[in-house]
């Protein structure tokens, strides 16, 4: 059993480790060491709270840790990279769902201490939380019930999201938006439901209450999350992750646990931040994408397109690159899902040994998760120098013979620009279609993952070379002298 002296200076030590593993996240060259100073806090925070004072039942806790790596390892190897944003949902429904339980939890263990005092018994065998709650004056005892109301209300809308962005990053939840007959008034009524049940609960009512508020708060999260369309789903990831982290300080206060509210206020604001930079990025209103009010359609029709798409062979695209002297290479979730990031590799070694200026365009949405390509490209050890932000690059398409776009559409979709009725109108996109010559690797001539038409593969300096990524790519690079 460790003393509070050792166990607060971990939570500091922890909580430092954790503030330079998110700013070293920043930088593709730091990212691995940071990650490594986050695992590194997260173990000195796990070690120290669970033999710190007050803690006790290891014949459960020790079992329960080392079933739970074993897990969290299993998975960790399994899932590829291509997997990772659906992880990283699942992952933050876990920590709703364990804020909705820990929140019960406090509330059972406040009646008993309770009635137990009421009782006259003994408080020598109270739990080291209900000696803790025997130490809280009545307004004290009130604010913990009020963190309980927050911590269930914001967990179980992080779980129910969480589950449906999961389903629909994973492709078994239709990716369009879908909200029940009522739309946002159901939301509306809900939140107005959980609030009469929050105060119910601070003014007496028994534990009934709690879960009737719980299952308002799964049913928005639900809800929510099914009204906002798939180009908005990495906003989507990051405002849960958001979330996750609110609820996880919620606990910290309930249980008194500093560290716990210092992480989750980290992992809150971090989410925050980050969701309004993308949303921003995007031309969105963050309110707007956070309330399903992205994806339901647009204010107009959309503009009729003119054309056809043109196909093209190997042959075709491997001469135009043999004779281009700048080529932009724009990865998209199909280089994901073809884990076609090798061969975009090999094929970049090529095209540079033969003396092309060649560079990496990243939409601050490409993929399913902030950041989603950049991993990509890192794992595949792609030059970082060369992977250019989108407002570093945009004004350099006029002057680039060749774009080939891998997977990506709405990302490089000029209706963002061209037609305001559009519902990615405003959207800042790659203007890819201003380079000389446009090859668009996709497997076939459906839509993008939002649904939406793309004129960019209709215009006349496009050519559409159909296939699987991988493959396709492992076609150009033989041909590259």
């Amino acid at each position: 059993m460790l003393g509070q002296g050792f166990v607060s200076a971990a939570a500091i030590a922890a909580s430092i480790l954790f503030i330079l593993s998110l700013g070293g996240l920043s930088n593709q060259e730091k990212a691995k060491r940071a990650v490594w100073y986050g695992i590194v806090g997260m173990a000195i925070a796990v070690l120290f709270t669970a033999f710190g004072p007050g803690i006790g039942s290891y014949w459960i806790m020790i079992p329960m840790v080392l079933i739970g790596s074993v897990i969290g390892w299993n998975i960790a190897k399994r899932v590829a990279m291509t997997e990772m944003p659906q992880l990283v949902a699942a992952l933050h429904s876990f920590v709703g769902l364990a804020a909705v339980f820990v929140a019960w939890s406090a509330d059972l263990e406040r009646t008993r201490v309770a009635s137990a005092l009421l009782a006259g018994e003994a408080t020598d065998r109270f739990s080291a939380f209900a000696a803790l709650l025997v130490t809280k004056t009545p307004a004290e005892l009130t604010f913990l019930q009020v963190e309980i109301v927050f911590a269930i209300f914001i967990g179980a809308v992080t779980f129910t999201g969480s589950v449906i962005a999961y389903g629909k990053l994973a492709g078994k939840v239709d990716g369009k938006s879908r909200q029940l007959p009522g739309g946002h008034m159901l939301n509306a009524a809900a939140a107005v439901l959980s609030l009469v049940m929050a105060i119910a609960y601070l003014n007496g009512a028994g534990f009934w209450s709690l879960l009737v508020l719980a299952a308002l708060a799964f049913f928005i999260g639900y809800h929510l999350i099914m009204g906002i369309g798939g180009a908005d789903m990495p906003v989507v990831v990051s405002m849960l992750n958001s979330y996750s982290g609110w609820a996880a300080a919620a606990i910290g206060f309930t249980l008194s646990n500093d560290l716990l509210i210092v992480t989750g206020a980290l992992v809150g604001s971090s989410g925050a931040i980050l969701s309004y930079i993308m949303c921003k990025a995007m031309n969105r209103n963050f309110v707007s994408v956070i309330l399903g009010g992205f994806g339901g359609g647009a204010k107009g029709e959309s503009a009729e397109i003119e054309g056809e798409q043109v196909a093209i062979d190997a042959g075709g695209v491997a001469a135009a690159l043999n004779d281009a002297e700048s080529v932009i290479i724009v990865p998209g979730y199909g280089m994901a899902v073809a884990q076609a990031q090798n061969s975009v590799r090999e094929l970049t070694r090529k095209l540079r040994d033969a003396g092309k200026n060649v560079r990496f365009a990243i939409h601050p949405v490409a993929g399913r998760l902030p950041g989603h390509m950049n991993v990509l490209l890192a794992e595949a050890k792609v030059p970082y120098d060369i992977v250019m932000e989108m407002d570093e690059i945009n004004d350099d398409f006029p002057n680039t013979d060749v774009v080939i776009v891998i997977g990506s559409n709405d990302i490089v979709n000029p209706a963002a620009q061209e037609d305001p009725n559009s519902p990615i109108a405003g959207m800042p996109v790659l203007e890819v279609w201003n380079a000389k010559q446009v090859f668009v690797s996709k497997r076939g001539q459906g839509t993008g993952y939002s649904g939406i038409e793309n004129p960019l593969f209709f215009k006349e300096n496009t050519r559409m070379f159909y296939g699987d990524a991988k493959s396709s790519i492992d076609s150009l690079v033989p041909l590259i002298d």
